[in-house]
């Protein structure tokens, strides 16, 4: 049985990040917007919050990690485990890491049949990812009947 209450999952790019979240019963994940990254990551994050709780309290937020095929992290893992660490210290909702392989590429493929090209689609891209995360953390918690994800000092000890 699922948790009652509203998760968030976040897709962190280097230029736009992408926001998904849950209905009340996780059941449907839904966009919610893109944001721009910028250079004062604490404006993005206050904008991400603001955003997440307009419609009430958020009971966990997902931030996807990438790592590459092999399981390795890359430039891109450092950048989303910042930007989770940093989220961290601005809310009181726990903050989790979720592995997001592929989870680009299905939207890049959800995009091509629905016939829109990826340049067509920036803004969605990076909301359509924040889907495919929380839905993975969904149907991990609907099948294991557990949190999914990782906490941040839990993956720093795990793959450091």
């Amino acid at each position: 049985m699922l948790r009652t209450g509203r998760r968030l999952a976040i897709d962190v790019g280097q230029v736009r990040i992408g926001l998904a979240i849950s209905d009340l019963h996780g059941i449907l994940a839904s966009p919610l917007a893109t944001v721009k990254a910028t250079e004062n990551i604490t404006v993005a994050i206050d904008e991400i919050l603001e955003l997440a709780e307009r419609d009430g309290e958020v009971l966990e937020i997902y931030v996807g990690i990438p790592i590459n095929l092999q399981g390795m992290s890359t430039s891109s893992t450092s950048n989303a485990l910042s930007f989770a660490e940093e989220l961290s210290k601005h809310t009181t909702t726990p903050v989790y890491l979720l592995d997001e392989r592929l989870t680009t590429a299905l939207a890049n493929a959800q995009l091509k049949l629905i016939g829109k090209s990826q340049k067509d689609a920036r803004s969605t891209i990076d909301q359509m990812a924040a889907i495919a995360i929380l839905e993975y953390a969904l149907d991990m918690e609907k099948q294991s009947g557990q949190r999914p994800g990782f906490g941040i000092s839990e993956w720093r000890k795990d793959n450091e």
